[in-house]
């Protein structure tokens, strides 16, 4: 067999090239689509700012694109990310294409309440310091009341499923604090706490301590006994019992809390900083509402959602690096 048959019988053994091409080749084309769009067709209401940025934006993802695809054609594993990701790589260029028609081509989206992306794209530009400092204080602001809440609900969760004197005295906590929403409590926080911060802090504390203090306790709650008297058997303390049996036990309940406290921490950090804070997105949103700044406001909201996304991402991270001795066992 000549070298040309082994290298062809090589490209042949590649499962994943012939979707990889017809996907990379679809999402390019979809992209470059875009950005003649953005660039040749006029614009119905006014001359926005950056569209030839946004355009040449554009134009960067389809080369992008490109490029990896042909890295790719000989590495499995990123072809097999770019597969995965094909759809969305050609749904966000649909997506974007019919956001510019209504908006900034044909006008049927009444402006400013519906701003074109260009006009997002010029808030990240040219107020990007003002944008960069509201997200630093919002990060430090949830971060402590996360932290903070966290911890304590940890703590607590395994203080009401080990220990069924101090369930007495907390069950009735948790009933009367659970269904109340934390930004429920805002005007009484700032009458109470010194400042602002440290009622925000509370309040996010607040929000996510409830639902990890529920699953903690549900986690070592349903821990099996039988786990407990081997343990015993073969001479553990309590000590080691908690830290040893019941924690590790209830750490994938534990995530599971993590998670609904942090979308809850979101909820209440946003409203949270639009009371008193001086920075942060939740006063970035609402400087933007009072100047009729629409564009300004989506951009915002655009930047807390990938924060919120990118910050559940890394939980899961850290929770498959946690919990890799579940792999290939029986999960509690």
């Amino acid at each position: 067999m000549s070298s040309a048959d082994v290298s062809t019988l090589a490209v042949s053994t590649r499962p994943w090239t012939f979707k990889l091409w017809w996907q990379g080749a679809v999402a390019v084309t979809a992209w470059v689509a875009v950005a003649l769009l953005i660039s040749y067709w006029p614009n119905a209401t006014r001359l926005w700012p950056m569209t030839q940025g946004l355009a040449n934006l554009c134009l960067a993802v389809a080369t992008l694109i490109g490029l990896l695809c042909i890295v790719g054609h000989w590495s499995a594993k990123v072809a097999t990310r770019i597969r995965a990701a094909g759809a969305w790589l050609i749904a966000l260029p649909i997506l974007l294409g019919t956001w510019e028609l209504l908006t900034a081509k044909l006008g049927l989206l009444p402006v400013p309440f519906f701003a074109p992306p260009q006009a997002l794209l010029a808030v990240y530009v040219e107020d990007w310091p003002r944008l960069a400092d509201s997200l630093l204080h919002s990060a430090l602001l949830l971060g402590s009341g996360v932290a903070l809440g966290a911890a304590t609900g940890f703590v607590a969760g395994v203080a009401i499923g080990w220990s069924s004197r101090i369930g007495y005295w907390l069950h009735p906590v948790l009933r009367i604090l659970g269904p109340v929403p934390s930004t429920a409590l805002l005007p009484l926080c700032f009458f109470v706490f010194p400042t602002s911060w440290s009622a925000s802090v509370f309040l996010i504390a607040l929000a996510t301590w409830f639902p990890v203090t529920v699953l903690t306790w549900s986690g070592v709650s349903s821990v099996d006994k039988a786990y407990y008297d081997v343990a015993r058997t073969l001479g553990a303390k309590q000590g080691f019992l908690i830290f040893k049996v019941a924690i590790p036990a209830a750490l994938p309940h534990v995530f599971v809390g993590l998670f609904m406290g942090l979308g809850a921490s979101f909820s209440t950090l946003v409203v949270a900083e639009m009371m008193g804070v001086k920075s942060g997105i939740g006063w970035y949103l609402q400087w933007a509402q009072g100047w009729a700044a629409y564009a300004n406001m989506y951009a915002a909201l655009l930047i807390m959602a990938l924060a919120c996304s990118g910050l559940i991402s890394a939980l899961f991270l850290i929770r498959d690096r946690l919990l890799a001795w579940q792999k290939g066992a029986m999960k509690w």
